[in-house]
């Protein structure tokens, strides 16, 4: 659940953000919008603007990363122990979808990251997504196997994204079933992997390959400190 507008205990950037959603079907991700947000929420538009500097662009991504909190405060709060681990990331991508506070604001955002000087930054939310969902899930990979995952990941969350937001059925089931059948196209390929690391012709004719990727570590995660922006990821 997402603070409204109106909750004076929300923060002003939580409270932009919801008052945003009811302007982008209309006007985009644009300064527009975020002049009407900051009217609607009664905040200053001087304060509106240094909290997101770049306008809707800065608005659109916030938004991305709060859908990845509220996906990782659900999966933590569901129980999916019981689950094959193929369903759980399954479950977990469904997780994210019904986080998107509205569709229209998804389809937007989706053509604002699209355009060229937008692009790497959509790239970029949509890799920490899939990052959030592997980190959510407990995975352990510290070598090339953590960035694989996460490629992999992300592209079928993009996949994804883009066929829910032409989906009618009910229920999005369609969606549902397209997830299942993209999840199992990548076990067999997470199968055909542990295959060939096992057979012993393969890893013999790749031998200076596999070493180079054996090489490979996952980055380091930097501890969580409250200083404002950082050059990848502007406020807020």
């Amino acid at each position: 659940m997402t603070a409204s507008a109106t909750d004076t205990t929300a923060s002003p950037a939580e409270a932009l953000l919801d008052a945003a959603l009811a302007h982008v079907p209309f006007d985009g991700w644009s300064d527009a919008t975020l002049r009407a947000a900051a009217a609607d929420a009664g905040i200053d538009p001087a304060v509106a603007r240094a909290l997101f500097p770049r306008g809707g662009v800065d608005m659109a991504a916030a938004l991305h990363r709060r859908g990845d909190a509220v996906m990782v405060a659900r999966i933590a709060r569901e129980d999916l122990s019981g689950l094959r681990f193929r369903d759980r990331v399954a479950a977990a991508v469904r997780f994210r979808l019904e986080a998107v506070p509205d569709r229209e604001c998804l389809r937007r955002a989706a053509a604002l990251f699209a355009l060229p000087p937008h692009a790497p930054q959509g790239a970029r939310l949509i890799w920490d997504t899939a990052d959030a969902i592997w980190t959510a899930l407990g995975d352990t990979a510290d070598d090339i196997n953590w960035y694989t995952k996460r490629a992999t990941l992300a592209g079928v969350y993009s996949a994804t994204v883009l066929y829910w937001l032409g989906d009618t059925s009910p229920d999005s089931q369609a969606t549902r079933d397209f997830i299942d059948r993209r999840i199992d196209e990548v076990m067999q390929v997470e199968r055909l992997k542990g295959a060939l690391n096992r057979s012993r012709l393969f890893r013999a004719a790749f031998a200076g390959p596999l070493w180079a990727l054996g090489q490979v570590r996952a980055p380091a995660r930097m501890p969580a400190v409250e200083l404002p922006g950082s050059i990848d990821r502007p406020l807020p």
